[in-house]
């Protein structure tokens, strides 16, 4: 996808989507669909990059190293802590979990914007130390479908989802504190959704930058 202005206003024929240095956080409930959300977004427009979050924790079945998470040893992840290396970092049930920080001035320089799926309290951590990052809920249609959904993926116990769909209640309040909601009841609807938001925050920030230019051609032209 791409915005084309008109010659008439003197912009570029065609200036390509990419990143301009954003953060987008992305919070949900286990089982919700964010990590199908994500893949299938990035897939489809350009200049995303996931942050790939640091566990202790081990590697399910179906997950890569790299891809899905950055597994270390506990060892590993603390000396990480005293280096200051994460953005933000939890324990749950035993295992951590840590955000990298981000180098944005670079993100900038090479036109990304960067997705972190992280929860809602270290949401609030990452608020503490970025300006203005993009807040973004995903919800389930219901807390019916979220305990199908759980069931259904097979990778956790009963117990397990039990705890998660208590999570999830408390964890949903926090939702309104967000700025923007998703309900991901249909994939292609969300990915729809998600996929506006990027590019409408995109031109926000471009903003300023959009009305100088203009500003120069109307200049031109006068002279």
């Amino acid at each position: 996808m791409s915005f084309v202005y008109e010659k008439g206003f003197g912009f570029k024929d065609e200036v390509k989507e990419k990143g301009v240095g954003l953060i987008f956080i992305i919070s949900a409930p286990s089982g919700a669909g964010k990590t199908t959300l994500v893949r299938e977004v990035m897939q489809r427009l350009p200049g995303l990059r996931f942050s790939v979050s640091y566990t202790t924790r081990l590697p399910r079945p179906n997950e890569k190293e790299g891809e899905d998470y950055l597994f270390v040893s506990h060892s590993a992840f603390q000396k990480m802590i005293e280096k200051n290396e994460f953005l933000e970092w939890a324990e749950v049930l035993g295992n951590r979990y840590g955000t990298p920080r981000p180098d944005l001035k670079k993100l900038e320089s090479e036109g990304m914007d960067l997705i972190l799926d992280i929860d809602t309290q270290g949401a609030k951590k990452v608020m503490k130390e970025i300006a203005q990052p993009v807040l973004i809920y995903l919800l389930p249609p219901s807390l019916k479908v979220l305990r199908e959904r759980l069931i259904n993926r097979g990778v956790d116990s009963l117990e397990m989802i039990k705890f998660r769909l208590s999570n999830a209640g408390r964890d949903m309040e926090e939702a309104c504190r967000y700025h923007y909601v998703i309900v991901n009841d249909k994939i292609e609807d969300a990915v729809e959704k998600l996929k506006c938001i990027v590019v409408a925050e995109r031109c926000r920030r471009l903003k300023n930058l959009i009305l100088e230019e203009n500003r120069r051609q109307w200049e031109g032209k006068d002279g």
